[in-house]
Parts: C-alpha cells; sequence; structure tokens
C-alpha cells in the first residue's frame, strides 16, 4: 500500500511540474497565432490600394467621352482612353470615379470600384450600373447614342442571350 501510494505522490508530482510547461506552450502557441492574423490584414489592405481606385480623381483630358442616358431620367459619361483599357472613369452624379476591369467568361464589360461599391457592367444593347454594397440598381437601361440607333429586337436578343 505504501508502494502505490508513493507511486501516486510521484505521478501527481510529475502532472504538476508538466501542466504549467504544457500551459506555457499553449499560451504562446495563441499569441503567435494572433501576431500573424495582425501581420496579414495589412498586406490585404495593401492590395486595395494597389488597385489604382484610390488615386483621387481620373484623368479625363485625353479621354473620350461616351454620354449615357438611362431610364427614369438618369444620365451618366464613360471616359475611355485607348491606351488603358483596363480602366474607366465614370461620372455619376456630381462625382468622378475610376473602374477596374474585371474578366468575366461571358464577353460583357464589367468595371469596378470596390471602394465606392460601384459597379458598370455593358453590353452591346444597354449597360447598369449597380451598387454592390448596398445590393441595389442605381441605374438601369443605359444607352449610348449609337445603342439607341439599335432596332428594339437587337436589344431583346442580347438580353435573351445572358
Amino acid at each position: 500500500m505504501k508502494k502505490s501510494l508513493s507511486i501516486l505522490v510521484l505521478l501527481c508530482a510529475g502532472l504538476a511540474i508538466a501542466a504549467p510547461q504544457v500551459q506555457a506552450q499553449s499560451s504562446s502557441t495563441k499569441t503567435t497565432t494572433k501576431k500573424s492574423v495582425k501581420k496579414v490584414a495589412p498586406k490585404a489592405a495593401a492590395a486595395e490600394v494597389d488597385d489604382g481606385e484610390d488615386e483621387g480623381t481620373p484623368d479625363i483630358k485625353t479621354a473620350a467621352a461616351v454620354d449615357y442616358h438611362c431610364e427614369l431620367g438618369n444620365n451618366l459619361t464613360i471616359y475611355t482612353n485607348t491606351e488603358d483599357d483596363k480602366h474607366i472613369a465614370l461620372r455619376w452624379g456630381k462625382s468622378l470615379h475610376r473602374l477596374t476591369r474585371v474578366p468575366t467568361t461571358t464577353g460583357a464589360n464589367r468595371f469596378e470600384n470596390r471602394k465606392y461599391g460601384l459597379l458598370w457592367i455593358g453590353i452591346p444593347a444597354k449597360g447598369i450600373l449597380l451598387d454592390s454594397k448596398k445590393g441595389q440598381q442605381l441605374a438601369n437601361e443605359c444607352k449610348s447614342p449609337e445603342q439607341e440607333k439599335l432596332p428594339a429586337a437587337a436589344s431583346a436578343d442580347s438580353a435573351n442571350s445572358l
């Protein structure tokens, strides 16, 4: 009985010594994890800055402007530059925004500014401006003067192909 009591005391003493070390290792692992998460967040923020959307007001001096007339009396202007097909400038209301091209599989022209939540989708028959942050349409059935000349049947065919 004395031997089993002695062994039990030794085991408890060993656990008492080992338990704080295991706790210290697990808390240092948690601290390391927190630090790595904090380091990842600034890198993601830096990627957003590199989109070119925060460069201030886009330069539209040499850009070609196309006015779009939308339903409900809304109007917008898109400025394109032949040297830079990856960006457009969009005047909506009194604000001018730079939007970046987003690749699509459908062939539609899709430009987005994630900072302001603006999304322009242009197809041959019309365009639409969306607010991706609020999840709503800002302007629909937007047509340039060239698109307004297209027959109504062509615009219906384009809508059905989507």
